[in-house]
C-alpha cells in the first residue's frame, strides 16, 4: 500500500503530492489526514497523508517508505482534506496553506495535571502530630498540619499553595506521605476555559414570526433538503433565539452544530446565552486560547463530548463527526474574510463544508452583505425576514445631527448639544450608554502648524497616530500598520518649531472629553489597545453588563451583537469616517456600522435613542441607516455596483505585488499587467477588464512597496484561468499575492 503525501513546506513548487510506501507495522494507522515523518532528500520532514492507494505511481523498488506517524499529531478528517482541496482551487493558495487552515491544532496538548494534599488521619490524631511537630520545632510540618486542620472536613489544599504560600518543601511532603499522615492526590484533566461560567435556565418562548422561520427550516430538513438560509432580522428581532431553537432540534437528532461569530469580543456574551440553553455541552474556540485549550475544545467535539462549538472563522473547521448545522451570525461582517493566504471567506467555505457534510447553513444579519442578499434575490439562498422586535421592545428613535450646523452655532466640541442633553438625562435616570467612533487612539495624526508636515511612520506611507497611553508607555506615536512606536516629540522634526499638535479624534480623546463634560461619569473603553491581553475584552463587557460603568466607548467592537437591556442611548461620534475609505465597499460598511450601532439601544423594555453625528447627512448610506431602510440602501448600492462592475455584479481579483525595491516592484507590475492583457486578448475574454498597475492606496507598509492590479469579469471562469497563469509567474525580490473578491482594496 502507498500513501500520497503533501509535504509541510509552504512553497508553490512543492505544491504536489509525493508517494511513499507504507510499512506493515503502521499500515492500520495510516489514513487521510494523518501527519507523518517522511524522507525528503537528505532530510526528514513532516507531511500529511492525502490518499491511501494500492496503485504505485513509480517503480515500487524505488519508492521510499514512510518513516512513521508524527508523534503527538492530530489527524485531519478526510472531509476536511476535501475542503482544503476546494479552498486551494477557489482561493489560489497552495495545498499546504489550505491544509494548515483546516487543521485546528497540529499537535496534541499535554494533559493538565493538578495535585492536592489531604489528611489521611482524623483531626484528633492530626492535632497530636501538630503538637509533636511544634515541640520538635519542625515548623514546616507544623504549618501544613495547622492548615489541614483549619480546613473544612474533607477539604484539600492545592499542592502549589502548600509549596508556595506555606513554604513546605517537596521532601517534607513526601516524608509525611510515607508516614501515612497525608495523601497527595493527583488528577489528570484538560483545560476548561469556560468552567467559571454559570449555567442558568433558559425559558424564552418564540413569538409567531420566529416560530414560522423555525418551522419552515425544520420542514425542509425533515424532507431531506439541505439549503442555505438567509435570516434578515432587524436588530433585536430575536435571530439568536431562532438559531438556538434550530440547534436544539439538531441536538435532539443526535447531531452537532457550529456557530460562527465575527469577533472574539462577542464570545463572552454569546457563550453565556448558549450555556443557559444547552448547559455544559457548549465549547468555544478563538485565536487567543492556548494550544492546550484549543486542543481540548476540538478533542471534545471530535469525541462527541460537546454538541455546539462557538467561535470566529477558525471554529468552522471543528472536527465534528456528525455535523448538521452551520450558523453564521452577523454574516455581513468583513472579519469573516481571512486576511492571510488562503484568503477565504468563511461564508462560502461554510456552504461548501455543509455540502460535504450534508448539513444546512443559516446566515443571519440585520444588514446582510450585498452579495448574500443578491444571491437570495436570485434564489440561491432562501430568504426569511424578521421585521419587528419582540412584544414590549420599542423601536429606537434615531436623530441625525449635522455637525456643520453645530459649528455654525459655535459648538466646537466633538459632542453635539443634542447628544450632551441625552447623556445628562441617562445619567440622571441611571441608564447606560454606548459611544461609537471607528478610530482608536487620541489623535488621528500629529502635524506642525508652522510647516504643515505630518509625522509619518519611517517604515510605512502613513501618518502616525497619537496615543495618550499604550501598554508600553504614555504619550506615544503609533503606526497602526506595522506597530512602530516613538515618543511624542516636543518640536517638529522638520522645522524644529514648537507648534506641533495632534488633529482628529479617536476613542481616547472621546473618553477624555466625556470625563471633562461629566466628571462623575464611569466609563469603560473597548478598542484594540484595551483588548490586547487575553480575555481583556470579555472582562470589559462583563463589567459593563454588571453595571459597573455608565458608558462604554469603543470602536466597531462594541456595535456587533451585544445585548444590554439597560442601554438606552447610542451615540455615533463621526459617522463619516468609514465613508472616506478608498474602497468600493465604503458605503456598505458605513450603513452596516450605523445600523448595527443603532441596534444596541433600547433592547429591553426601556425606550432607546440614537444620535448619529455627521458632516454628510444627505449621503444615501447615512440617510438609509437613519431610517433603518435596508431595501433603499441595497437598491442604491447595487446601482452603483452595476455601473462600475463591482462584486456581486462582476467577480474581481486583486493582485498585490510587494518588495523592498520600489523600482523593481513597479517595473514587474507593468510587465505582469501587459502579459495579463495580452492573455485576455488571446483567450478572447472580451468582457474581462484588467485595471492597473497602480500604486496601492498605502504605497509602503513595513518597508515594502506595494503595487496593485485588478481583474474584473462576469463569472469566475476567466479569473480562475488568469489566476492560474499568475501562479506560474514570478520575479526575484517581488512577492505576488491574490485576493478573490476582496473585502478591502489595497
Amino acid at each position: 500500500m502507498y500513501a500520497n503525501v503533501i509535504v509541510d513546506i509552504s512553497h508553490e513548487k512543492l505544491d504536489k503530492t509525493f508517494q511513499y510506501s507504507i510499512p506493515d507495522e503502521i499500515l492500520c494507522d495510516i489514513r487521510p489526514g494523518v501527519c507523518v515523518d517522511i524522507p525528503f532528500g537528505s532530510r526528514t520532514i513532516t507531511g500529511y497523508v492525502i490518499e491511501v492507494t494500492d496503485k504505485p505511481e513509480y517503480d515500487p523498488a524505488r519508492t521510499k517508505p514512510l518513516i512513521g506517524i508524527k508523534a503527538d499529531s492530530v489527524a485531519v478528517e478526510a472531509k476536511l482534506i476535501a475542503l482544503a482541496a476546494w479552498i486551494r482551487r477557489n482561493y489560489g493558495s497552495t495545498m499546504n496553506q489550505a491544509l494548515k487552515t483546516v487543521i485546528p491544532v497540529k499537535k496534541q496538548a499535554k494533559e493538565q495535571v493538578s495535585r492536592s494534599i489531604a489528611l489521611k488521619i482524623d483531626k484528633v490524631k492530626a492535632r497530636a502530630q501538630l503538637a509533636l511537630c511544634e515541640a520538635k520545632k519542625q515548623k514546616a510540618k507544623a504549618r501544613l498540619f495547622r492548615a489541614l486542620i483549619d480546613a473544612d472536613d474533607g477539604a484539600r489544599l492545592e499542592y502549589s499553595f502548600v509549596t508556595g504560600k506555606l513554604s513546605v518543601s517537596a521532601a517534607t511532603i513526601r516524608a509525611l506521605e510515607q508516614s501515612g499522615f497525608i495523601e497527595v492526590i493527583t488528577q489528570s484533566g484538560y483545560r476548561n476555559p469556560v468552567e467559571h461560567m454559570s449555567v442558568d435556565t433558559y425559558d424564552k418562548v418564540l413569538n409567531a414570526a420566529q416560530q414560522s422561520v423555525v418551522d419552515a427550516i425544520e420542514g425542509d430538513i425533515a424532507a431531506g433538503l439541505r439549503n442555505t438560509y438567509l435570516i434578515k432580522g432587524v436588530t433585536g428581532s430575536g435571530k439568536t433565539e431562532v438559531y438556538m431553537e434550530l440547534i436544539a432540534h439538531c441536538i435532539q437528532s443526535g447531531r452537532q452544530a457550529i456557530v460562527l461569530i465575527p469577533e472574539i469580543s462577542l464570545t463572552y456574551q454569546t457563550l453565556a446565552r448558549f450555556r443557559k440553553h444547552f448547559g455544559t455541552r457548549v465549547a468555544f474556540v478563538n485565536s487567543k486560547q492556548s494550544k492546550g485549550e484549543k486542543y481540548e475544545q476540538f478533542r471534545k467535539a471530535k469525541e462527541g463530548e460537546v454538541d455546539v462549538v462557538i467561535g470566529p472563522r477558525s471554529a468552522l473547521f471543528t472536527p465534528f463527526p456528525n455535523l448538521k448545522l452551520l450558523v453564521m451570525d452577523e454574516e455581513h461582517d468583513p472579519a469573516f474574510k481571512s486576511d492571510q493566504a488562503p484568503r477565504y471567506h468563511a461564508r462560502d467555505v461554510a456552504i461548501k463544508r455543509a455540502e460535504l457534510e450534508e448539513a444546512s447553513v443559516i446566515l443571519g444579519s440585520a444588514t446582510p452583505s450585498i452579495e448574500s442578499y443578491a444571491r437570495a434575490e436570485a434564489g440561491q439562498y432562501r430568504l426569511w425576514e424578521l421585521k419587528e422586535r419582540p412584544d414590549g421592545v420599542q423601536a429606537q428613535k434615531i436623530e441625525v445631527v449635522d455637525l456643520r450646523e453645530e459649528l455654525r452655532r459655535g459648538n466646537r466640541s466633538i459632542i453635539s448639544r443634542s447628544l450632551y442633553e441625552k447623556i445628562q438625562e441617562r445619567l440622571e435616570r441611571k441608564e447606560q450608554m454606548m459611544l461609537f467612533i471607528n478610530r482608536r487612539g487620541f489623535n488621528s495624526f500629529v502635524s506642525c502648524r508652522a510647516c504643515g508636515e505630518a509625522i509619518k511612520c519611517p517604515r510605512c506611507d502613513v501618518a502616525l497616530t497619537y496615543h495618550q497611553q499604550t501598554i508600553q508607555a504614555q504619550r506615544q506615536l503609533v503606526c497602526h500598520y506595522c506597530g512602530y512606536t516613538t515618543a511624542m516629540p516636543k518640536q517638529c522634526p522638520s522645522c524644529k518649531s514648537n507648534m506641533i499638535a495632534g488633529f482628529g479624534t479617536g476613542t481616547e480623546k472621546v473618553e477624555e472629553e466625556i470625563k471633562k463634560l461629566f466628571p462623575a461619569i464611569k466609563t469603560l473603553r473597548m478598542d484594540r489597545d484595551t483588548t490586547m491581553r487575553k480575555d481583556a475584552g470579555a472582562r470589559i463587557l462583563k463589567q459593563f453588563a454588571e453595571g459597573k460603568a455608565d458608558m462604554l466607548i469603543g470602536t466597531q467592537m462594541i456595535v456587533k451583537g451585544h445585548d444590554y437591556s439597560n442601554v438606552t442611548l447610542v451615540g455615533v461620534i463621526l459617522a463619516d469616517l468609514s465613508l472616506y475609505a478608498n474602497d468600493y465597499r465604503a458605503g456598505e460598511r458605513t450603513f452596516d456600522l450605523l445600523t448595527q450601532a443603532a441596534g444596541r439601544a433600547g433592547r429591553g423594555e426601556k425606550e432607546g435613542a440614537v444620535v448619529i453625528q455627521t458632516y454628510q447627512p444627505e449621503h444615501y448610506a447615512i440617510a438609509a441607516a437613519a431610517s433603518q431602510d435596508y431595501k433603499a440602501f441595497y437598491e442604491m448600492e447595487m446601482a452603483y455596483r452595476r455601473m462600475l462592475r463591482y462584486p456581486p455584479v462582476y467577480d474581481m481579483l486583486q493582485i498585490l505585488l510587494t518588495g523592498e525595491s520600489k523600482g523593481k516592484v513597479e517595473s514587474y507590475a507593468g510587465i505582469l499587467c501587459r502579459d495579463l492583457k495580452e492573455k485576455t486578448k488571446t483567450l478572447q475574454y472580451t468582457q474581462t477588464r484588467i485595471i492597473g498597475p497602480g500604486e496601492a492606496a498605502i504605497g509602503k507598509i513595513n518597508d515594502e512597496y506595494r503595487y496593485v492590479i485588478y481583474i474584473k469579469a462576469p463569472g469566475l471562469g476567466a479569473i480562475t484561468t488568469l489566476r492560474d497563469y499568475i501562479d506560474t509567474c514570478g520575479c526575484e525580490g517581488v512577492t505576488i499575492s491574490v485576493d478573490m473578491n476582496p473585502m478591502t482594496v489595497c
